[in-house]
């Protein structure tokens, strides 16, 4: 079932158009990944999706509900939940303060077993449950950021460049919980600039060029295209 459609958006910032007709889908429990240079408009397709940054014309369908012009805190309340590039954590506020207003427009009664499954998923945050944001190195943040997002219960986690400025033992770390994440039923849109990681973890990609879909394929094939191998796989 298609869970996430997204049809023929064009988003701008000012006069500048940044996305020109995206479409993609996701299905429920997949995890589809969006590869792409700098500028591409890779961040731009999850800030539009979530209604950071609302698309001018096309549509975004979730669950069969047209979202294209939800603002963002009904969006988060429809299942989508977004940990934003460069993590954006509360720095002075606590670990734990930080994962609660993940939950902030939750009103049902399942938080604290949420909160469990974060620490069972990020037992480095359980640790640093009393310690400010702030004072945590980047791996650690980006756990949080991640935590935070799940804390709403999202049937789609968008994860904006997971690996980004983290050390590479931490990265593998965090990747092997965002597998473990979809296997317990959340599908994930992933954009990462380490193409091999996301081609690892997702069933299928996009490739993204100056706002626009270049390519889409399953993940195997676009790990063995020569194109993609040059551009994003150093091979």
């Amino acid at each position: 079932m298609t869970l996430l459609q997204v049809e023929n958006i064009h988003t701008f910032y000012g006069a500048i158009e940044a996305l020109r007709g995206v479409s993609l889908t996701v299905d429920e429990g997949e995890v589809v990944t969006i590869i792409g240079s700098n500028g591409a408009g890779k961040s731009t397709t999850l800030r539009s999706i979530s209604g950071l940054t609302p698309a001018r014309s096309g549509k975004v369908m979730f669950e069969g509900r047209d979202i294209t012009l939800l603002p963002a805190h009904d969006i988060v309340g429809c299942g989508i939940a977004l940990a934003p590039e460069g993590r954006h954590c509360f720095a002075r506020m606590t670990v734990r303060e930080n994962l609660d207003l993940g939950a902030y427009r939750r009103r049902d009664g399942g938080i604290g077993e949420d909160l469990e499954r974060v620490f069972d998923l990020f037992p480095r945050l359980q640790e640093r449950e009393r310690q400010k944001a702030g004072t945590m190195s980047g791996g650690e943040q980006q756990m949080l950021a991640i935590g935070r997002a799940l804390m709403a219960r999202p049937k789609l986690l968008m994860l904006d460049e997971p690996s980004m400025g983290i050390a590479p033992i931490l990265v593998q770390r965090i990747y092997e919980t965002i597998a473990e994440i979809n296997r317990q039923g959340v599908a994930i849109l992933l954009v990462e600039q380490n193409a091999n990681y996301a081609l690892d973890v997702s069933k299928r990609g996009y490739v993204f060029e100056t706002g626009e879909v270049a390519l889409s394929n399953d993940s195997a094939h676009l790990r063995n295209d020569p194109a993609v191998q040059r551009a994003y796989l150093g091979t």
